[in-house]
């Protein structure tokens, strides 16, 4: 275990290897992690692609992004593939539209400002039968979680997901102190 995925763990309050089984990532499929972090559900979905598709790892911290690939290569993922971008800004991910079969984003709600923009990104590179995934805080916890004032619950990630032209589609146990949301994106009829 690795010490980013140790910390992570031993918190207790999400399972990024659960978390990815309750999304069904399979071999073959291209995966997008928004605010990456500490690589924990970059490298739990990669071992579940098994070297055949592709997740990458977008956040703002190159160092974090060095560290992640680093540590996926140490484990032989070859499917690791890391992106420098700003999420709250148009085209950030830097990634074409249409591109993933899933983007998840998880623990990111609650540090962004412009929580709409980066769902919008989320759903411009979601491919048309493709699917978003929002894990975050469900409180703070007594400050475990982030401040209360920033916690997105989860009715507020609906309505977000909503304007981002994202529609409900299920929830899953993301952990004791997490909500777990899939969406898929909306498809508008050409005028």
């Amino acid at each position: 275990m690795t010490a980013a995925s140790k910390v992570f763990n031993t918190a207790g309050f999400a399972h990024p290897p659960r978390n990815v089984a309750a999304l069904a990532i399979e071999p073959g499929m291209i995966v997008a992690d928004f605010g990456s972090g500490s690589g924990a559900y970059v490298l739990a979905i990669a071992e579940a692609l098994q070297n055949v598709g592709q997740v990458y790892a977008v956040d703002i911290q190159k160092d974090l992004l060095r560290r992640t690939l680093n540590e996926a290569q140490k484990r032989g993922h070859t499917s690791v593939s890391i992106i420098w971008g700003d999420l709250e800004k148009p085209f950030g991910s830097k990634l074409a539209d249409a591109t993933c079969d899933l983007v998840l984003i998880s623990n990111l709600l609650f540090q962004v400002e412009q929580k709409e923009l980066m769902l919008k990104e989320a759903a411009r590179i979601t491919k048309p039968k493709g699917r978003v995934a929002i894990v975050d805080w469900q409180e703070s916890f007594g400050g475990m979680g982030p401040v209360q004032d920033n916690v997105v619950d989860k009715k507020m990630a609906l309505s977000l997901a909503e304007k981002a032209e994202l529609k409900f589609l299920k929830t899953f146990d993301a952990g004791a102190h997490h909500y777990g949301i899939v969406f898929h994106k909306t498809h508008k009829l050409p005028a």
